[in-house]
């Protein structure tokens, strides 16, 4: 009696028996609510930036930018910052100028992402990549964001869950209830993935992009785009254990192991060279996830981690190189977009009114 005690308590603690559904991204929620300055000079209050997501890569700069240049150098997951990179093969200046997302008015979701890629018209295999602006962070700590982008952390500003997460409910946790802004945390194995997509009939392939705690990133195919209306796409595991009986019963440390996690890295669409070419346009709402849960909550007698801190310290560590490699490349984005030139066309009613004020 006692082995078989110790053997379901193995099982409870390798793999659990049942699993979780959660949204991994809802887009309907980056829809652009404040205007962030992206000049000096701007005077425009479109919104043009989404609250939650807002992200500040000013502190990587180097000490050669102004106090007033740091200060605009600020970016979220607002809809429109996403971007579309087509294969090599297809990226002409043509195709890449229309090729973009844009926020999109839907009257059963409010606002989704809708995109628009121009694929070759040529009979060529060909794919674009609909990607963040940047990779998602998935410990960047909670924050109050201004009117005007600025960032101030909550609490700490380094515990706590990720900014990235699901709201937190009434408890403190993360409310999974909720849709998340690209990351997912105590994620074992996938049991299955939906994504919540608008088809044109466009015979087009879709895929979804997911990247996991250890960087590597997982492309799952999802379906085609061959359909009328709102659908949603579900990819079923075929590696999934359902009977836990079967599966590989292992025991683990409990501490200090760092909690897993999935964040979203995009969607990959695939157009063979035997369909149509050309303009092709799509509409997301979400990306949700069933999963098993890579470690149980336990209410143990001493707290490890407030003793030892040896997970803060790997998520500490983890959180400083995610800024670095994302502010690295913003910086570089907003140097050519200050080298771009800001003079309007020839013969343009705006270039006659300047050189009559001249």
């Amino acid at each position: 009696m006692k082995k078989m005690l110790i053997l379901v308590v193995i099982a409870m603690l390798a793999g659990p028996l049942f699993s979780e559904e959660a949204i991994l991204i809802d887009f309907s929620e980056l829809k652009a609510d404040i205007h962030v300055r992206v000049t000096d000079n701007d005077t425009d209050n479109t919104p043009n930036q989404n609250r939650r997501t807002m992200m500040d890569y000013s502190h990587v700069a180097g000490g050669s930018f102004t106090t007033q240049q740091k200060a605009i150098m600020k970016t979220s997951l607002a809809i429109e910052n996403w971007e579309v990179l087509l294969a090599s093969s297809s990226r002409t200046v043509e195709n890449v100028s229309l090729s973009y997302t844009k926020e999109a008015p839907s009257k059963q979701f409010g606002t989704v992402m809708g995109v628009r890629i121009r694929f070759p018209i040529e009979p060529f295999n060909s794919w674009a990549i609909i990607k963040p602006p940047f990779e998602i962070p998935a410990f960047e700590p909670q924050a109050t964001v201004g009117d005007d982008g600025s960032i101030q952390p909550s609490g700490d500003g380094v515990t706590g869950p990720s900014r990235f997460e699901a709201p937190a409910g009434e408890n403190g946790k993360v409310d999974k209830t909720k849709g998340a802004y690209g990351v997912i945390k105590n994620v074992g194995p996938i049991k299955s993935v939906a994504v919540n997509v608008y088809g044109l009939n466009f015979p087009h392939g879709l895929s979804t992009i997911l990247i996991d705690s250890q960087g590597n990133q997982r492309t799952i195919f999802m379906g085609y785009l061959q359909f009328d209306g709102w659908g949603e796409l579900v990819w079923n595991n075929p590696a999934y254990v359902q009977d836990v009986r079967n599966r590989d019963i292992r025991l683990y440390p409990l501490y200090p192991t760092s909690t897993p996690f999935v964040k979203f890295g995009g969607f990959l669409i695939q157009r063979d060279a035997a369909r149509t070419g050309g303009d092709f346009v799509t509409y997301f709402k979400d990306v949700k996830l069933i999963y098993d849960l890579a470690v149980l909550d336990q209410d143990s007698d001493i707290d490890d981690e407030a003793l030892w801190h040896i997970i803060l310290d790997r998520e500490t560590a983890r959180k400083t190189w995610e800024m670095e490699q994302f502010g690295q490349m913003q910086i570089l984005r907003y140097l050519e977009q200050a080298k771009q030139a800001s003079e309007p066309p020839f013969g343009s009613s705006e270039r006659g009114e300047q050189q009559q004020q001249q």
